[in-house]
C-alpha cells in the first residue's frame, strides 16, 4: 500500500517490514508561466561584496537587491605572524603571510560564498590599507572565483555605493606595494630593536618607527621644560573711565622705550612716575578685517578640533568617527551612512557636495552669507589627496533632526563635522578692530576693542570672535581719567607640554605618519607605558624617557623627524609607481643592520635599573618592598621573590583625608580605574582625579589635577584645611584660524 502522492512533495515508498526505506524526489512539474522561472533566477545571488566591518556591510545591504551576498572580513584576516620576523630579507623582503588566528572560519565561509556566486566585489576602506586587505582576499579566495574586482567610495549612501558597483577596476598594485613597504619596514624596525630592549632594559619593551620619533618629541619637549628657568617682568594696566563707560588700556612704552620691566624696584620708579596723572588720546586707529572660512576637516584639523572642543582623544575621535562613517540607524531611514571617509588630508569637495552645501545656505540663510563662487582650498605640498575632505554624506540629515539615534560622542562629533562643512561655503566673517593710543608724559598706553559688523561663516561654526573690552567712542586730545593703576609681577613660563592636538599638529607639520596613524602613535606609547596623561598633557615616564635615551643615543638618525619624514615620503613615491618598493628596502636595510649589530655591543646592561628598594617593608616575610614597573605602571613587589610573592599598589602620596597613602584601585573598567586611601574601609576618600607627582607647598598633601569645564586642568589640594589649587600649564587650544584680509 502506498501514500497519495501530491505534487512537488518527497515520496515515501512504503515497503515490506524487512525491506528499507527509500526517499524518492519527484520531478518538478513545468511551470505554465516561464517567467515566473525567469524571476526566480534573477533573485539568486550573483556579486559577493565584501567589506571590513559587519556595521558597514548592514548598511551597504539596504542599497543593493536580492542579487547581491554582502558579507564582512571583520578587518585583516590574512598578515604577518606575530611570533617571529616572517621577512625573508635575503630573498627580496618577500613577507610570509598567514590567515590570522581565529580567522580561518571567517575566510573559509567567505570562500564559500565566492564559490557560489558569479562574481565578488571587494569593498574595503579606500586607503592603501583597505587595498591590501583586498589584494590578500583576492589572492585567497582566487581558487573559488576567477572573476574578482575592487570598488570603493569615499561615503555610504545609494549613490556613492551604487556608483561603485556599476565601475568596478583591477586592484591597484602600487597602492598594496606602499602598504606592504610599510608594513615590512615597520615589522623589521621592530623586531630588530625590540629584542634588543628586552634584553638590555626590561622584557615586553617594544621600538617602532613612527612611535619612536614620536616619542623623542615629547621627551624633548620635556626636557626643555625641565631645564627652563623662568624670567621676572611687570606689566603694569590703567583703569579708566570715559563718558561714564570703564576700559582698561596697557604700558606698551615708556620714556619712549618698549616696555621692559624686570623687577619691582623698576616697577615703583614707573609707577612714581605715571601716579596721578590723566592720559590723552593721541591716535585712533580703525580696520575692518574679513576672516576667511575655514577649510572643511582633515583627519589631523579633526583630530585636534574634537580634543580642544570636546575633549575627546585623538582614539576616541577616530572611533566615532568610523562609527558616523559606516553607518548610523536612523528613524525612518535605517542604517545610514553619515560622514564621508574619516582618514583624508585632503580639502578636496566634491562638485555635488559644493552644490548641496550652497543650497543649504540659500535656503537656510540670508543671500549675504552665500558667496558667488564656491570656496576652493588649497591643499598643502605633501598631501595625497586620495579622498575628499571630511563632510557629511547629506547635509539635510541636521545634527538636530537625527540628535535622538546617536549617542551623546557621536551627536557632538556629527555636529563639529557638519557646521565646519556648511561654514566652508559661507562668506567671510567682517569685523573691525580699535586701537586708541593714550600718552601721559613719558608713558604710552594702548587700548584696544573689536567689533562684529557680519557674522558670516561663524553664524553656524559658532566661532564668532567675543567683542571683548568694547571701547566708548573717541576723538583726538581727548582726556582721559584714569581712576587706577594696577601694576602686576609675570614670570615666563616654559613651553607646555603637548596634548593630543597639539602633538598631532606638530606630527602633521613635521611629516611624521599619515593620517591613520595619529591616533593609533599616541596609543601605543600610552599603553606601553612609556608617556601617560596627566590631565590632558602628554607627560612621558621614567621608562620612556630612559627608551628614548637608548634610541636617541644608538639609533639617532632612525628616529629623527628628518628620516621619519623622508621615509613617508618614499613610500608616496611607491604608491605613486615611483620608486620599487624592495629598492627602498634595500637601501634602508643595509645602514639599519649595522646600527643595530652596533647597539648590541655598545648598549649598556640595564636590567633592574627601573627597580628600586623603598623603605615600606613586607608584611608577609619582612623584606625590603621593591618599586617595579609592570603594565599599568609601578608597584611594590617583595624582594623575597619568588618565595614571596607579596605585591601591592605603590603609594603615591599623603592621603587629603588621613595619614594614609593614595593608592591606585581598579585598573581596568569602562572609566580607567579610580585612587583611593590605603586605609580603606576606615578611610572612605576615594577620586577619579589623577594624581600628579607634587606635594601641596601648604600642606604636604599630594595634588591632583582636575579638569575645570572649559578652562583646562588645576593642580588642586583636596585637604579639608587648605583649598591650594594653582592652574596647570597645558598647550593653549588653539581653534584652527583661517586666512585673515586685513582692509583699511
Amino acid at each position: 500500500m502506498t501514500k497519495k502522492i501530491k505534487p512537488e512533495t518527497q515520496v515515501i515508498v512504503e515497503l515490506p517490514s524487512n525491506a528499507k526505506k527509500i526517499k524518492i524526489k519527484p520531478e518538478k512539474p513545468v511551470a505554465a508561466d516561464s517567467k515566473s522561472r525567469v524571476k526566480k533566477s534573477k533573485n539568486k545571488p550573483e556579486t559577493l561584496v565584501i567589506v571590513e566591518s559587519p556595521s558597514k556591510a548592514k548598511t551597504i545591504n539596504k542599497y543593493l537587491g536580492d542579487k547581491y551576498i554582502i558579507s564582512s572580513s571583520v578587518g585583516h584576516i590574512i598578515d604577518l605572524p606575530k611570533s617571529r620576523l616572517a621577512i625573508d630579507v635575503e630573498n627580496g623582503f618577500k613577507p610570509e603571510y598567514i590567515t590570522i588566528r581565529g580567522k580561518a572560519k571567517i575566510l573559509n565561509e567567505l570562500k564559500k560564498q565566492a564559490g557560489s556566486v558569479k562574481n565578488v566585489l571587494l569593498a574595503t576602506d579606500p586607503d592603501r590599507e583597505g587595498e591590501a586587505i583586498s589584494w590578500h582576499l583576492a589572492n585567497a579566495l582566487a581558487s573559488k572565483n576567477s572573476d574578482i574586482k575592487r570598488i570603493e567610495f569615499n561615503e555610504i549612501t545609494e549613490a556613492a555605493v551604487k556608483e561603485a558597483v556599476a565601475n568596478p577596476r583591477e586592484i591597484d598594485i602600487d597602492l598594496v606595494n606602499a602598504q606592504q613597504a610599510r608594513r615590512v619596514l615597520d615589522r623589521i624596525v621592530g623586531y630588530y630593536i625590540s629584542p634588543l630592549l628586552w634584553k638590555k632594559v626590561k622584557r615586553g619593551l617594544s621600538a617602532g618607527r613612527v612611535q619612536s620619533a614620536a616619542l623623542k618629541v615629547i621627551c624633548d619637549r620635556e626636557s626643555a621644560i625641565d631645564h627652563f628657568i623662568p624670567q621676572e617682568y611687570w606689566t603694569l594696566e590703567a583703569e579708566c573711565s570715559h563718558h561714564g563707560k570703564k576700559f582698561s588700556a596697557m604700558l606698551t612704552h615708556y620714556k619712549n622705550e618698549k616696555l621692559k620691566i624686570t623687577n619691582k624696584s623698576e616697577m615703583d620708579a614707573v609707577m612714581a612716575d605715571v601716579a596721578g596723572r590723566d592720559l590723552t588720546v593721541t591716535e585712533i586707529k580703525t580696520q575692518e578685517r574679513r576672516r576667511k572660512a575655514p577649510a572643511p576637516y582633515i583627519t589631523s584639523k579633526l583630530q585636534q578640533d574634537a580634543v580642544n572642543r570636546l575633549g575627546f582623544t585623538s582614539k576616541k575621535t577616530m572611533i566615532v568617527a568610523q562609527q558616523l562613517y559606516e553607518g548610523i540607524d536612523l528613524t525612518g531611514f535605517g542604517p545610514t551612512g553619515l560622514i564621508t571617509y574619516m582618514r583624508t588630508d585632503s580639502t578636496r569637495i566634491s562638485e555635488n557636495a559644493i552644490a548641496m552645501a550652497r543650497d543649504y545656505i540659500k535656503n537656510n540663510f540670508k543671500p549675504d552669507y552665500l558667496p558667488d563662487t564656491p570656496n576652493i582650498y588649497k591643499m598643502k605640498k605633501n598631501s595625497q589627496d586620495a579622498h575628499e575632505a571630511i563632510r557629511p554624506a547629506d547635509v539635510s540629515k541636521t545634527p538636530e533632526l537625527i540628535k535622538n539615534d546617536l549617542t551623546r560622542d557621536q551627536y557632538r562629533l556629527y555636529d563639529l563635522i557638519w557646521r565646519r562643512f556648511i561654514a566652508c561655503q559661507m562668506t567671510p566673517e567682517v569685523t573691525e578692530s580699535l586701537t586708541v593710543n593714550l600718552g601721559s608724559v613719558n608713558s604710552f598706553f594702548r587700548a584696544t576693542g573689536n567689533k562684529v559688523l557680519f557674522s558670516g561663516f561663524t553664524e553656524v561654526e559658532k566661532l564668532s570672535k567675543s567683542e571683548k573690552n568694547t571701547l566708548p567712542s573717541f576723538k583726538e586730545g581727548d582726556a582721559v581719567p584714569v581712576t587706577d593703576f594696577k601694576p602686576e609681577q609675570h614670570f615666563t613660563t616654559p613651553p607646555p607640554r603637548f596634548n593630543d592636538a597639539s602633538l598631532v599638529k606638530f606630527l602633521e607639520e613635521s611629516g611624521i605618519g599619515r593620517p591613520s596613524t595619529y591616533a593609533p602613535t599616541i596609543d601605543t606609547l600610552i599603553r606601553r607605558y612609556y608617556i601617560t596623561r596627566s590631565g590632558k598633557q602628554l607627560q612621558p615616564t621614567l621608562l620612556g624617557k630612559i627608551v628614548n635615551d637608548i634610541m636617541s643615543g644608538h639609533f639617532g638618525s632612525l628616529v629623527s623627524i628628518d628620516f621619519t619624514s623622508a621615509m613617508e615620503e618614499k613610500l608616496d613615491e611607491v604608491e605613486a609607481s615611483q620608486i620599487n618598493w624592495v629598492e627602498m628596502l634595500g637601501e634602508f636595510y643595509t645602514p639599519f643592520k649595522e646600527l643595530v649589530d652596533q647597539a648590541e655591543i655598545n648598549i649598556a646592561e640595564m636590567k633592574g635599573i627601573l627597580d628600586e628598594e623603598t623603605e615600606h617593608v613586607c608584611e608577609k616575610c619582612g623584606n625590603k618592598m621593591m618599586k617595579k614597573l609592570g603594565r599599568f605602571g609601578f608597584f611594590l613587589a617583595c624582594a623575597g621573590f619568588p618565595e614571596c610573592r607579596n605585591a601591592k599598589s605603590l603609594p603615591l602620596g599623603k592621603c587629603p583625608k588621613c595619614d594614609g597613602n593614595v593608592v591606585k584601585r581598579g585598573a581596568g573598567g569602562r572609566r580607567g580605574g579610580f585612587f583611593g586611601c590605603s586605609n580603606y574601609p576606615e578611610c572612605d576618600f576615594i577620586t577619579r582625579d589623577t594624581p600628579s607627582d607634587k606635594e601641596c607647598p601648604k600642606c604636604g598633601k599630594l595634588l591632583f589635577t582636575k579638569k575645570i569645564k572649559g578652562r583646562g586642568e588645576e593642580l588642586i589640594c583636596f585637604s579639608p584645611d587648605c583649598g591650594f589649587k594653582v592652574e596647570l600649564l597645558d598647550e593653549p587650544a588653539v581653534i584652527e584660524t583661517p586666512e585673515e584680509d586685513a582692509e583699511e
